[in-house]
């Protein structure tokens, strides 16, 4: 029997977990150093599962396939395409900078605090997040995906409202409330979408007798399952409706702003850089291939709410006057990039959505991090608190302007590649869609430049006057990222080759050809 590499990187995060919960009050900063331990040693573990990868083998590779519960006809699959190799390595490449950022984010406020264990749990809950992540990006069996899609919210519950951001402008019974009302509210939103999406995996066995993304593939390859238009339509609603609220997706996004405004800078990463792609990963590797003729109907109501989802976050990220809430209604648009990709259908977009996931998830780390980095040195995450940080920390600045022009996808960085993709992708198919996702660039360069200018430039307020640069630690998390942006914006094709396969059976599942360019003959 072959090593079971999925399982064991999967299994290296949740086993730190527990040892870094289980290590003694008074022992902070051996947790830390034990959380970091395991959080490389999975980050290894995916680099061999990248190196064992074949871009032109099976559609998924590194399977494994255990009974688990017979009754129900549940198993224990796991398989990766290029698609969820590419986020697993993003999730376990993210892991490391994350925790190295929060290093002193849950120490306690009294230094001689030997009863309660805040540390430990902080890193043990990081740990617990990223092992179930991963193993939502392996899963190929319904039931066992949803488990896992489910269960994630609970350390993300407990990371947001028990470790709030401190730089809060009110009392610290406020700051409880905030926190309290923005963990609530994740976890009701995503509680909702997760009952709908179990209505629809209940009914997609009734009408499959399998949970297994193999078998149902097999049987629809051999006409041995044919669903009902309606039947295929209501399914394709259940889980499309959680992967939006994951997503997330307009209407569906109110939820954002909330817990990234009020979580700790590293855990708002793991939200939005880690978590969120979750549900645009599972559009494309359930939605699409469960329910291809569904996916095509819902198209163009969904292409309407992706490019409300690029304009509105966009537009409110310009009116916001939170470092933070900027960021993420900044996320909001950037979605609304991935979702078009998605559901224009082409090869282009598909390729470009499934890579702006891992630009967008390294850029918006770089980012997020740099901005918390600033407001735990000033103290607010008020943009009008700011002024004149360059003069003063010149490496800060520099790395929070590098993180804004790859959030504005400036050429020559990572999100360029993808965001021109699916740009090309959409226009393809449906050029008014493509001109109309266009003024999100426009809009993106109005609200980083207008951060920058107001934050950085300008006189040098005496608040700021004293700001220290980044420090070693810092700059360990932010350069390698920074690097990486970089590599990615030059040379994309180490990504683009372990992707572009598993786009093209995508495109296959739900029988779609990308379109023709319209060549006028020669006269």
């Amino acid at each position: 029997m072959s090593f079971p590499l999925l399982t064991a990187t999967a299994a290296l995060p949740a086993i730190g977990a527990v040892a870094t919960a289980a290590v003694p009050a008074a022992r902070r900063t051996a947790a830390k150093w034990l959380a970091l331990a395991f959080s490389l040693g999975t980050l290894v573990l995916a680099g061999i599962a990248l190196a064992r990868f074949e871009p032109g083998g099976d559609r998924f590779q590194l399977t494994e396939s255990h009974a688990w519960i017979k009754d129900f006809g549940v198993r224990y699959e796991l398989g990766v395409d290029g698609i969820g190799l590419a986020l697993m390595a993003l999730t376990a490449l993210l892991i490391p900078f994350v925790i190295l950022a929060g290093w002193h984010d849950a120490d306690p406020l009294e230094t001689n605090s030997s009863r309660w264990r805040p540390t430990q749990g902080f890193f043990a809950l990081i740990l617990m997040v990223e092992a179930m992540v991963i193993l939502s990006f392996e899963a190929t069996d319904v039931f066992l995906f949803y488990i896992l899609f489910e269960a994630m919210l609970i350390p993300m519950y407990f990371l947001i409202g028990g470790f709030g951001d401190r730089a809060h402008s009110g009392s610290d019974e406020n700051a409880a409330a905030q926190r309290s009302y923005a963990a609530v509210k994740f976890l009701l939103y995503n509680l909702v979408g997760g009952l709908i999406m179990l209505a629809a995996v209940i009914g997609l066995y009734v009408v499959a007798g399998s949970f297994s993304l193999s078998e149902i593939a097999e049987a629809r390859a051999n006409g041995s399952l044919s669903m009902a238009t309606s039947t295929e339509r209501w399914l394709f609603l259940g889980f499309f409706f959680a992967f939006a609220v994951k997503a997330p997706l307009w209407p569906l996004h109110t939820w954002l702003p909330n817990a990234m405004g009020e979580a700790t800078s590293p855990v708002a990463v793991l939200i939005t850089a880690v978590v969120d792609k979750v549900g645009t990963f599972a559009m494309l590797r359930f939605c699409l291939q469960l329910f291809p003729e569904a996916s095509k109907w819902a198209t163009p109501v969904i292409l309407v709410l992706a490019l409300i989802s690029i304009v509105y976050g966009a537009l409110l990220a310009v009116g916001q006057r939170d470092i933070k809430r900027l960021i993420a209604y900044a996320s909001i648009s950037h979605f609304g990039f991935i979702i078009l990709g998605i559901f224009a259908m082409t090869s282009q977009g598909q390729s470009g959505a499934t890579l702006y996931m891992v630009n967008h998830g390294i850029s918006t780390a770089a980012l997020m991090l740099v901005a918390g980095f600033l407001i735990t040195r000033r103290g607010s995450r008020l943009i009008s608190d700011y002024g004149g940080v360059q003069k003063v920390a010149p490496v800060l600045a520099g790395t929070f302007l590098i993180g804004g022009l790859a959030t504005l996808s400036l050429p020559g960085l990572a999100p360029f590649v993808s965001e021109f993709l699916v740009l090309v992708g959409a226009f393809a198919a449906y050029p008014a869609v493509g001109i109309i996702a266009t003024t999100g660039i426009v809009l993106a360069a109005i609200y980083v430049l207008v951060l920058y200018q107001r934050t950085m430039t300008g006189p040098v307020k005496a608040e700021v006057q004293g700001m220290a640069d980044l420090k070693v630690r810092e700059l360990v998390v932010v350069v390698p990222l920074i690097a990486l942006l970089l590599f990615l914006g030059v040379y994309p094709k180490p990504l683009t080759e372990i992707v572009n396969p598993a786009v093209q059976h995508t495109m296959s599942d739900v029988q779609k050809k990308d379109p023709q360019p319209e060549v006028e003959a020669a006269k």
